[in-house]
């Protein structure tokens, strides 16, 4: 089905053809139609399932067939994101499927500067993607004007929500025309993600291309039993043996992103960590090093990560567990996205045992932990499959400078 038959312009079929994308997929067959008819839209899609194609798409399609002048400082669409990372890759993809379009974009988002921003507002925006922080400190300077919005666009609503984000969300939509068209997209439908909808939503299309809180088929998922004292070693030598050149690492605490990244350094690694502390350049240079393949290493913690989209990504490494059974969905995500092949491995510790049965239950999936030969965990962690052991690589040693 190719995505001329979703009823889009040939400007935009074009632009999706100079990404290489030739047919859409589930979450862009259902969502595309709809959006197009003018229905608001709540969207349970994992990341990695083509979905700011299946919002964006229709958007710019619908703004560009209401062309109308734009006012000062207004705005037709704003799309919210929750982090600094997810809204400027939302808002590039929006301007490069919109480039054959006569619409005008930007993204604003904290950690870099204002000024800037508010000589991007002024004349007006088809399209704006922002942080809801940022978003508000421009509404509260009189910079920006939400009151010509047509369609608004929440996405990763579960992550907002998750982050704190409820207030800043209702405050927005408080500025926002009521007569307007709304699409939220989420990982799943929870709970909170439907009374949020009963909110801001009316008599929405609900699409789900996805049963909830599973992980992507095309992701390998391993886990090896490891004490905590040794992940760094086994980690850098998993690296340096298979020769693995671009791997995204996930820590818990921003100081052990920190720490684990200059360990790996000293391996010969090139390395890079990313979390909330650091500034917005700094993460933005980090992640472009890593897409670039300057980096092989990227260190990311739960929030920097979430949203990262990194073009056939073939590994993550769950150097630490997460708390929360979710958070382990969100960060395999990250390979495995459309369509391509990933590979997500985990290392446990004894004590993390509790959160990988949690996981499991979650994804309804066991992860049976193998035990490497020369990284023996000091307490009994069997390999619960019965398996023997797969090594990865050839056997352990010290990881040498590549």
């Amino acid at each position: 089905m190719p995505f001329a038959t979703l009823g889009l312009r040939a400007e935009l079929c074009r632009a999706v053809a100079a990404r290489g994308y030739a047919n859409p997929t589930p979450i862009q067959q259902q969502a595309v139609p709809v959006i197009l008819a003018g229905q608001d839209v709540l969207a349970a899609a994992q990341t990695g399932t083509g979905k700011t194609a299946g919002f964006a798409l229709p958007l710019l399609q619908r703004l560009a067939e209401s062309s109308r002048p734009l006012r000062p400082r207004s705005v037709r669409a704003l799309i919210l994101t929750p982090t600094r990372e997810l809204a400027a890759q939302v808002s590039a993809s929006v301007a490069d499927y919109g480039r054959e379009l006569r619409l005008k974009s930007a993204v604003v988002f904290g950690g870099v500067g204002f000024n800037p921003q508010v000589t991007a507002l002024a004349r007006g925006l088809d399209v704006l993607t922002a942080t809801p922080g940022r978003l508000l400190d421009h509404l509260q300077q009189g910079t920006v004007a939400l009151d010509a919005v047509e369609i608004l666009v929440l996405d990763e609503a579960d992550r907002m929500l998750d982050m704190g984000f409820i207030r800043d969300i209702r405050r927005i939509v408080e500025r926002l025309p009521k007569a307007r068209q709304t699409l939220l997209f989420s990982a799943t439908f929870t709970a909170d993600i439907r009374a949020l909808a009963a909110q801001f939503l009316r008599d929405p299309a609900q699409i789900d291309v996805a049963p909830r809180n599973t992980t992507a088929a095309r992701i390998a998922q391993e886990a090896y039993a490891v004490d905590h004292g040794r992940k760094r070693e086994l980690l850098s030598w998993m690296v340096g043996s298979n020769n693995w050149r671009q791997v995204l690492v996930f820590a818990r605490t921003k100081h052990g992103a920190n720490r684990l990244a200059e360990q790996l350094q000293k391996d010969g690694l090139e390395s890079a960590a990313i979390h909330g502390n650091k500034s917005q350049g700094a993460r933005t240079r980090a992640l472009a090093a890593f897409k670039s393949g300057e980096l092989r290493v990227l260190v990311a913690t739960d929030i920097a990560a979430r949203g990262l989209d990194i073009h056939q990504l073939p590994l993550v490494v769950n150097h630490d567990l997460p708390q929360v059974p979710a958070d382990y969905v969100h960060r395999i995500g990250r390979t495995g996205r459309a369509g391509h092949d990933g590979r997500a491995i985990s290392l446990v510790a004894p004590d993390e045992m509790d959160l990988l049965q949690g996981i499991e239950r979650l994804i309804k999936q066991r992860l049976a932990p193998q035990v490497l030969p020369g990284y023996e965990p000091s307490a009994a962690t069997p390999a619960r499959s019965g398996e023997p052991a797969r090594a990865p690589g050839r056997g352990p040693r010290r990881q040498g400078r590549r």
